[in-house]
Parts: C-alpha cells; sequence; structure tokens
C-alpha cells in the first residue's frame, strides 16, 4: 500500500511539475504533456530552468532521485546537458546528496 501511495506522490509531483514549467517544453502539444517522462523534466530545469525551477524541482521529487536521474543521464554517450550545468550540479549533488550520487564522475 505504502509502494502505491509513494508512486500517487511521484505521480503527482511529475504533473505539477509539468503545469508550472510547461513552458520549457514549448515544442510539445499541450495536450502530450502528460506524457513527458521524469528524466525529460529533470534535464529541462536543470538545462533551461532557474533557480526556483530548481528548488521546486528537488523539493516535489526529492534531491536523491533528481540526483540518480542526473548522474544516469551523464553516463550515457550523449548527454544534452550543458557542460557548465553538468559541472555545476556534479559538485552540488556530490555535496547535498549523499548516497544519490556517482562518485566517478568528480
Amino acid at each position: 500500500m505504502s509502494t502505491m501511495k509513494s508512486v500517487r506522490t511521484n505521480n503527482m509531483a511529475h504533473l505539477e511539475l509539468i503545469r508550472r514549467y510547461g513552458h520549457l517544453f514549448w515544442y510539445v502539444p499541450e495536450e502530450a504533456k502528460q506524457d513527458i517522462s521524469m528524466d525529460a523534466v529533470v534535464e529541462a530545469i536543470l538545462n533551461y530552468g532557474d533557480m526556483d525551477a530548481v528548488r521546486q524541482l528537488i523539493e516535489l521529487a526529492g534531491i536523491k532521485n533528481v540526483a540518480a536521474i542526473f548522474f544516469r543521464q551523464n553516463k550515457n554517450k550523449r548527454v544534452n546537458y550543458f557542460p557548465q550545468v553538468t559541472n555545476f550540479f556534479t559538485l552540488y549533488f556530490n555535496r547535498h546528496a549523499p548516497g544519490g550520487t556517482d562518485r566517478e564522475t568528480v
């Protein structure tokens, strides 16, 4: 039962982030925005969002979840993060998200 509540909460946070920062997905039709993955939401907010957007992302999704998504995306051959964003958030998550980090990237 708690797993179901957790999934529902994560889904609600995901939809709330899309609602608040939908302008970052200007290229996605309105009726398709609810289908945007959490990975895409994290990438867009970290790359293009302001600090308030980053704070909301971390508050709603959790710092360990955001860090895990960020580090998983950065292990791919093709990375969509700007180099400055990768550097900043690697340092940030290594300091503020213990256990949700990948120390190999430092």
